[in-house]
């Protein structure tokens, strides 16, 4: 290949490459468009952090078909949080968690995990709770219900299931109680 200084229109290699990358950004972004959201979601799970009760969850989540398509959402205690403890935060984080995944992802329902010996009943509704299953599933009952009626009253086009999960991977569906 013949290079002559006189050749207008031959670029050396070394000037070819330095312009390069500034062409390849100009063509990508010129053709970049705004986010979007990918998918939606069919559901806000809330759950209790514990790590013990998570596969069996997560099991029952994909016995529902929701494999991955709900928006998880994690605080110590969970329907517990929702009434303010261990710490008013947590209610308000759950809030702005189901607001965005409301808005964004368009969930159709909110679902409530609770769980057998959670630390964080026993750390602020009683020790001994887990001593006693009936009465630690009458508890778990009643905050899970409270919770059911908060989001009712706030949104009241979602479903809300309410779920109490064992130690030994059972899955109880709770029935909310009547408001009082």
């Amino acid at each position: 290949m013949n290079h002559s200084p006189n050749c207008l229109n031959c670029i050396n290699r070394r000037h070819f490459l330095q312009l390069l990358p500034t062409a390849l950004s100009v063509a990508v972004l010129s053709n970049a468009q705004p986010a979007k959201a990918a998918n939606t979601a069919k559901a806000l799970v809330l759950s209790c952090i514990d790590s013990r009760v998570l596969e069996a969850q997560r099991y029952f989540l994909s016995l529902q078909h929701l494999g991955n398509q709900y928006d998880l959402t994690a605080l110590a205690g969970a329907s517990l949080a929702l009434s303010g403890i261990p710490q008013q935060a947590d209610a308000e984080a759950f809030w702005d968690q189901l607001k965005l995944s409301y808005r964004l992802h368009h969930i159709q329902k909110v679902m409530i995990f609770d769980h057998q010996d959670c630390s964080a009943y026993a750390d602020k509704i009683d020790p001994k709770l887990s001593e006693d299953s009936e009465k630690e599933e009458k508890v778990h009952e009643e905050y899970l219900s409270g919770a059911y009626w908060q989001i009712r009253d706030r949104y009241p086009d979602l479903n809300i299931e309410l779920y109490f999960v064992t130690l030994n991977a059972e899955v109880k569906a709770i029935s909310p109680l009547a408001r009082v």
